[in-house]
């Protein structure tokens, strides 16, 4: 993959000229194909993740799993435990050397990879500092691998989750909290000059509803800076939410009239269930659409805005939504737009939805793996809203071991 499907092109290309790309079959039919999906793993390999995705299958088993884990992650067995079942599946590894083979074993099968240090959530300045060098590393490191060409990061590593919140809704800031605040900035741009300087694009996640207009703040202050000429700063967002389309519409209006690039990344969202709760408790209006089918519509709906404006902004699809992701590669071969655009891409997380990733790059798609890496204790909380969001996602982690199970069965049959 080009490191420079980010770039800014000005010609203009028609949505409604007819394609010239050749035709395999029906998009969402090729992404049935399971024999490319998982030529990347081994039987064995294969083996485990069927028995993780059957675990999983049970709910309450996560939502136990969950709970003692939190509590008893320091113990040593405990580590070893998670370290070889669901870390080995969602996770690069403790350290970017570590996770280098699988970073490799993806480009072998013309799949990136997004490089995100699993911190979440730090209370300290020193915590903070050190997500933040974590993050120039994995730029440099980047820089010289040619099958990364994203790193992820999270705000709430590097900033005060109650300094947003403050930030949000508006309050006067101490002396001390706007220094704090300025340093928030600060390890941001440092992050961001340093991927700028190296031509690697920066995807900024989204996080909960009451910190997120804090959060955009920041990403669109970085936008303006170094998104002048293409898009090396991505903002998340959360498609679940009712008023984001509206809201990337307007972003996207913002960004022509400041005269910088928008990145945008879709996704549908991970919060969903604490977003109601709190909204229940506090008694303010849930920011959640109705139901999924209005989250599909939004999603969809977003895919197509970006589409329409490609040639001025760049889209990264972070769907394990077959029909999405079907919509994108679609809409790319009817409107004549090159598979390998540099604009456009699409991504799934590290261990979940290979059907979706290895055919889109086997059709010639850009397309990455969200790899998350880092001490098995820091990346906890993400790899316990990995397996939450899959139990609680009509349909997922069924559609996982049916998939991998059907491969299985493929391989015997023509063994």
């Amino acid at each position: 993959m080009d490191r420079q499907k980010f770039g800014y092109h000005q010609k203009a290309l028609s949505m409604t000229t007819k394609p010239n790309t050749t035709q395999n079959g029906p998009i969402e039919a090729r992404l049935k194909n399971t024999a490319a999906a998982f030529a990347y793993k081994s039987d064995g390999e294969l083996r485990k993740a069927a028995w993780l995705f059957g675990q999983m299958k049970r709910k309450w088993l996560v939502d136990i799993g969950s709970k003692l884990t939190l509590w008893t992650i320091r113990i040593p067995f405990v580590q070893w435990i998670v370290k070889n079942t669901v870390f080995d599946h969602f996770c690069g590894g403790t350290t970017l050397s570590n996770a280098a083979q699988k970073i490799n074993k993806l480009g072998d099968f013309e799949v990136d990879t997004i490089l995100d240090y699993g911190a979440e959530g730090k209370e300290t300045a020193e915590d903070f500092n050190l997500t933040m060098e974590e993050n120039l590393r994995a730029i440099s490191f980047a820089a010289n691998n040619p099958h990364i060409s994203v790193v992820s990061t999270k705000v709430t590593g590097m900033a005060p989750f109650s300094l947003l919140e403050a930030i949000q809704q508006g309050k006067t800031l101490s002396e001390e909290d706007q220094l704090a605040y300025q340093s928030v900035i600060k390890r941001l741009d440092t992050i961001c000059s340093l991927a700028h300087q190296h031509n690697i694009a920066i995807y900024i996640d989204a996080e909960e509803s009451w910190i997120q207009s804090a959060i955009d703040q920041l990403v669109i202050l970085m936008m303006q800076r170094y998104n002048k000429e293409k898009a090396i700063v991505f903002n998340t967002f959360q498609m679940y939410r009712h008023d984001r389309l509206q809201f990337l519409k307007d972003t996207y209006q913002q960004a022509q009239r400041d005269g910088y690039v928008l990145g945008a990344k879709l996704v549908r969202g991970a919060y969903m269930d604490k977003e109601r709760e709190r909204a229940a408790q506090m008694g303010y209006p849930s920011p959640i659409n109705p139901d999924k089918a209005a989250t599909d519509q939004s999603f969809n709906a977003a895919v197509r805005f970006c589409l329409e404006h490609y040639q001025t902004m760049a889209v990264a699809n972070a769907s394990h939504n077959e029909f999405s992701n079907a919509l994108q590669a679609q809409l790319m071969e009817e409107n004549n737009i090159p598979r390998n655009h540099p604009n456009i891409s699409f991504c799934q997380l590290y261990g979940m939805s290979d059907h979706i990733t290895f055919n889109l790059a086997q059709d010639g798609f850009n397309v990455a793996k969200y790899m998350p890496y880092g001490p098995v204790r820091d990346v906890i909380p993400y790899l316990i809203r990995r397996a939450q969001e899959n139990t609680s996602v009509t349909g997922e982690v069924g559609r996982e071991l049916d998939l991998i199970s059907a491969e299985v069965q493929r391989r015997r049959r023509s063994a």
